[in-house]
């Protein structure tokens, strides 16, 4: 009876082909290509299996073309990997690499290797490839008014797990989750400072895009200076005021009821007659359109608040002033009359020239009286 005889030798061979033992070498990945923005949490997952009867003793992460003598670049070769970069494996086999605060450095082909108690069996998986990758907004820099402008969130890659993207107009969150993010129609209100971001990564946005909108003139006014009342031949200014982009080109100025302009400037000048007034209106033009202001009243009417009162002053002060310079006169001059008439009451005027000049000459004015009067009185003369 033959029976098989297995030498050393044998058994040493059997060991170096992989998979001898039973089963076979397979390492399989979560995500052979991953996509992260810049300053983000990346992480490798993985499985692996390998031939019964084999031992492994030390299993790390390579980078692709990395020197095989030397076997650098690595991660996690030892159990001390700690701070940006962790390293794990379980005993069903399931291994990782997780990179914090991904940076454009860490942008390669990353393979998983394991080495047996074997020399000569180990293993090495297919390459994962990591693209760093940042936001921005594209769109067009200018547009119109009532046109479309369309943005989009822009990245050098297809960022992984199918991102929500989040949209701020000047810091202000929109309600808008689409990607591209379409405004139509365009209006002056639109333009700002655009930015978006993905869904828990909102700290890490993308560099603001300003977006400008050119539109007419808008909001067109007139102001006029000085305001109030205004006096015959002084001078009023009149400025036209609008909101455009770009900014207005011409000021062309009307006055109601005549058909040729007045005018043409931001401000207009006027002196004011009775010619000159009426209703006062401004056209602010560019290149996209026009707009008519409301009108504005330039008048005299309140300027003969100021005027009438100057003339009529001016006319009456040779006759005012003397009249009531006069009755001042006439007022004082019968106070004193009435002072004197209370102090001869009191008064002893016995021994005053004054009286006794008066007295005589009273005496002599009846004596002449009584003269006069004799000459024809009948009944005088018969005595």
């Amino acid at each position: 009876m033959m029976s098989l005889r297995m030498n050393p030798l044998s058994l040493i061979i059997l060991h170096m082909i992989p998979g001898a033992f039973g089963g076979e070498w397979s390492l399989k990945y979560n995500q052979t290509e991953i996509c992260a923005l810049k300053g983000s949490t990346v992480s490798l997952n993985g499985t692996y299996t390998y031939p019964a009867g084999l031992e492994v003793k030390v299993e790390f992460w390579v980078i692709e073309n990395f020197n095989r003598e030397t076997e650098t670049p690595v991660y996690c070769r030892t159990p001390t990997d700690s701070g940006r970069v962790q390293c794990s494996v379980d005993t069903q086999q399931h291994f990782s690499l997780t990179l914090s605060n991904v940076t454009k450095e860490d942008e390669h082909e990353y393979r998983y290797r394991i080495k047996t108690n074997v020399s000569k069996d180990k293993w090495m998986g297919e390459p994962v490839k990591i693209s760093v990758t940042e936001l921005h907004v594209n769109t067009f820099l200018e547009v119109i008014a009532r046109e479309a402008a369309i943005l989009t969130c822009t990245t050098t890659c297809s960022l992984t797990d199918s991102p929500t993207f989040i949209w701020y107009k000047n810091g202000r969150r929109l309600s808008s989750r689409t990607n591209p993010f379409h405004l139509r129609p365009v209006s002056s209100e639109h333009a700002g400072n655009y930015r978006c971001a993905v869904r828990g990564y909102e700290h890490l946005p993308s560099p603001d895009q300003i977006l400008t909108v050119r539109y007419p003139p808008k909001n067109v006014s007139v102001s006029i200076s000085p305001s109030g009342e205004i006096v015959e031949n002084s001078s009023v200014i009149l400025t036209c005021s609008s909101d455009a982009n770009p900014p207005v080109q011409n000021y062309t100025w009307f006055k109601e009821g005549e058909t040729s302009p007045v005018g043409s400037g931001q401000s207009y000048i006027i002196t004011i007659s009775s010619s000159s007034s009426g209703w006062y209106y401004c056209v602010a033009q560019n290149e996209h359109g026009e707009m008519k202001s409301a009108s504005t009243e330039v008048t005299l009417k309140a300027g003969h608040f100021y005027i009438l009162p100057i003339v009529v002053g001016v006319g009456l002060c040779g006759v005012v002033v003397p009249l009531i310079i006069v009755l001042l006169m006439k007022r004082e001059s019968l106070r004193r009359g009435k002072r004197q008439e209370n102090s001869c009451s009191t008064y002893d005027t016995s021994s005053s020239p004054v009286y006794e000049n008066a007295a005589a000459l009273r005496k002599h004015h009846n004596e002449n009286h009584h003269r006069e009067q004799s000459k024809f009185d009948p009944m005088q003369s018969v005595e």
